[in-house]
């Protein structure tokens, strides 16, 4: 599932072809992942493409109305969530339409937006701007702005796993499966520790951790799994520097130590027995280790 890295990728790649660009027309095909199919063919069409921005594991195209658009309506946003397989680019009208394709926003410099979705487990709505503000307010803090402060008060005394907490998009938005247990394992951290026992030490090292991993996933165009590319097309090279993700049985690149996987929060988690101690108790997380 495309994470922050993967969609601010495909954002910063948007962002050099659509602002100034306005939809002409819109064409559908399989819509369940649509909010309203109805009001996005009707309302887009004249509207303006202002800027492209990530909302943690959402993309926003803010749109302002034209002299063609039929809604009064000053501004307006779509959103768009990638879910596990999306992709969102631009090609020429004339190049091959991948399988899977199912949204078509025409552009008047004769190139179209696509959307690619193998699954359709994305989401694609229209937010108004009287209610942009509040869909924001309902997403969890960004990992690679939060203060130091607001990173403590959102875990300490948290009396949840610490890999859950991570995961929950209502406390950082964008971070996934990937790179919860790429920071965990930085910060030497089991995933299965209760935040409320970190140490003030720990979380200091935890926010590192997270800033480090995402910046460098960054850079490195996100991690291609299985089918994740850009919106150029090309695949990300971050996988090459996983750590523990994907790697049971595998050597600790700290400790040699061979990488365990458990369900932690519902999710696999790798982590290194050693590096990362594991709680006492551990009831209820399948494949982990005891330790004292």
């Amino acid at each position: 599932m495309p994470e922050l890295p993967e969609v601010e990728t495909i954002v910063r790649g948007l962002r050099t072809v659509l602002p100034g660009r306005t939809i002409l027309s819109v064409r559908l095909g399989k819509t369940d992942f649509i909010e309203d199919p109805v009001a996005l063919a009707e309302l887009l069409p004249g509207r303006r493409i202002e800027t492209v921005e990530r909302l943690g594991k959402f993309i926003r195209l803010q749109l302002s109305a034209g002299a063609g658009a039929k809604s009064a309506e000053r501004e307006l946003s779509l959103i768009v969530h990638l879910g596990m397989t999306g992709w969102l680019g631009v090609r020429r009208q004339d190049d091959p339409v991948a399988p899977h394709s199912h949204a078509f926003f025409e552009l008047e410099d004769g190139r179209e937006l696509r959307y690619t979705d193998i699954r359709r487990f994305g989401q694609m709505r229209l937010v108004g701007g009287d209610q942009i503000d509040a869909f924001k307010d309902s997403l969890g803090q960004e990992p690679l702005e939060i203060s130091a402060s607001e990173f403590n008060r959102r875990l300490a005394g948290r009396r949840a796993r610490i890999k859950a907490l991570l995961l929950d998009q209502s406390v950082f938005r964008g971070i996934g499966n990937i790179y919860a247990d790429e920071s965990l394992w930085q910060a030497r951290i089991h995933p299965a520790r209760l935040a409320a026992r970190l140490k003030p030490a720990e979380l200091v090292g935890l926010r590192k951790a997270i800033r480090s991993v995402l910046q460098r996933a960054i850079l490195d165009r996100g991690s291609s799994i299985s089918n994740f590319v850009d919106a150029e097309g090309q695949p990300g090279e971050y996988q090459r520097r996983h750590r523990v993700y994907g790697r049971e049985g595998e050597p600790c690149f700290r400790c040699g130590t061979k990488i365990q996987r458990a369900i932690v929060a519902g999710r696999s988690s790798y982590f290194c027995p050693r590096c990362q101690r594991a709680p006492r108790r551990v009831r209820g997380i399948r494949g982990a280790s005891r330790t004292s």
